[in-house]
Parts: C-alpha cells; sequence; structure tokens
C-alpha cells in the first residue's frame, strides 16, 4: 500500500448517497496544480477537515472522459480567449460505480460554475439522440455539428466537508479519439467547489503553506493545446510552464 491510500485509510467514509447533500452543481471552482509527491503531506494535513468518498471499499476512482466541441474548437477557443459564459461538453464514465452520464458544465460571466448532467447508458465518442436533445436544451449549439475531440483519464480523490466538495485528481492522460498520441502530465489537479468562494478552509490554509497557488486550469484545453498543435494557446503558457516545472 502506498503513502497516499494509508492516509486515506485514516478518514471517515462517506457513500455517494451521503454526498448528495453537497452536490454544489451551481458553484464557485478554484483550482490548484502542485506534484503528485505532496498529496501525503496535504491529504495527512486535511484528515481533521473531511471525509472521503467510499465506493465498494475504493478511495481512489478511476476516471474517464471524452470532450465534445465544435469543427474549429469554439470552445476551446472561447475558453483560451478568457470569454466568460462559456461552455464544456463531455461523456464520463464513473468506472468504480459504473455510472456514465452526459455533462454539461457552463461557466457564466459572475465566476460561477453551473453543471447539467443526465445518465446515460455508455460513454462513447458520438452523442445518442438523448444527449443530442440535451445539449440543444442545455447550450447555444447546434448538437449535431459537435464532434468528439480527445479522450482524458485521471485517478480522482474525493473530499466532502461543510458546503466544500475537493476533487483531488492526478494521473492525467490524453488522447486523440482514436486512442493514439497519448499524452500525460505528472501533476495533481485540486479543486475546491464551494457554494461560496472560501480560502479559509483547511484544505486552502494548508495549500497556502505549502506554496501553492490558485491557477486557471482546463483539462479539456491543456489536452487539446498538446494534441493539436494548430490551436492558439498563447493564455496557456503558464499551465505549461508549471507543468514542465512540476515535472522537471
Amino acid at each position: 500500500m502506498n503513502a497516499i491510500e494509508t492516509i486515506l485509510d485514516m478518514y471517515y467514509p462517506i457513500t455517494l448517497k451521503e454526498m448528495d447533500n453537497v452536490k454544489l452543481m451551481n458553484r464557485v471552482d478554484t483550482k490548484f496544480v502542485c506534484s503528485p509527491d505532496l498529496l501525503p503531506i496535504i491529504l495527512f494535513d486535511v484528515l481533521p477537515y473531511y471525509k472521503v468518498l467510499d465506493i465498494n471499499d475504493n478511495r481512489i476512482m478511476p476516471y474517464r472522459t471524452i470532450y465534445f466541441d465544435t469543427p474549429d474548437f469554439k470552445m476551446y477557443t472561447q475558453h483560451q480567449n478568457g470569454k466568460l459564459n462559456r461552455y464544456k461538453v463531455r461523456n464520463r464514465e464513473y468506472s468504480s460505480s459504473d455510472l456514465h452520464f452526459m455533462e454539461i458544465k457552463f461557466k457564466n460571466n459572475k465566476g460561477r460554475t453551473i453543471k447539467n448532467r443526465i445518465p446515460v447508458s455508455t460513454t462513447e465518442d458520438y452523442l445518442k439522440l438523448n444527449e443530442l436533445l440535451f445539449v440543444d436544451q442545455n447550450t447555444p449549439y447546434e448538437a449535431t455539428e459537435l464532434e468528439a475531440k480527445l479522450w482524458n483519464s485521471f485517478k480522482r480523490i474525493t473530499l466532502v466537508g461543510h458546503n466544500e466538495r475537493i476533487t483531488i485528481d492526478y494521473g492525467l492522460c490524453f488522447s486523440d479519439v482514436n486512442g493514439f498520441d497519448k499524452k500525460c502530465f505528472e501533476i495533481a489537479v485540486i479543486e475546491t467547489k464551494q457554494s461560496s468562494r472560501n480560502l479559509q478552509t483547511g484544505i486552502a490554509r494548508t495549500l497556502k503553506e505549502n506554496g501553492i497557488r490558485p491557477q486557471n486550469f482546463s483539462k479539456y484545453c491543456m489536452g487539446a493545446s498538446v494534441l493539436f498543435n494548430h490551436l492558439k494557446s498563447n493564455r496557456l503558457k503558464l499551465n505549461h510552464l508549471i507543468i514542465n516545472k512540476i515535472s522537471a
């Protein structure tokens, strides 16, 4: 058992059903990027403040996601240009619970993230009829114009506190729709999801003490920027520098 698993075993568990009380589908997100080597320190420090999601005695969950965009990468471009009132469309497989969802994330001009989702039978690289209808009803895009762009996989730890959820993702890998041209990042992405921004919580204090500052980071945009060289990515340069520094 590695250090992360050993520390996670010290946490009180919380089930998926119990976590329904902290869904936070309308929330403020704050992201942090650090080395995976710091995760044992961080997890031990915040142990008194959170419970950990436990599914069938698993506390580290594999996730797999496929992202959709217009042929000319309009959603990527809006994010890269810093535009608010922007969308992200994806299918996600929650492997440990054998759940699949079609998810739409909307970042509004007040900096809040609003997530809508529907359960689906499988995670595929195309949109089925109910998914097409869902996209048409919840985005300004013509669903039939969207196409699969890339796959993303990672391991996730989910911590739950009072009006706060924390996701810790590591082992991030990206590939094109056919599963080729695989790119992996040796980083951890920590994201706090709160009803209103609070930088005085247990995780926020611990991250600050370890010199980890809030950082804009989009898995989709980072994956697209390394898989598709023709895409403009000047606003992502800081992210690439941080990744290179952590991975060095």
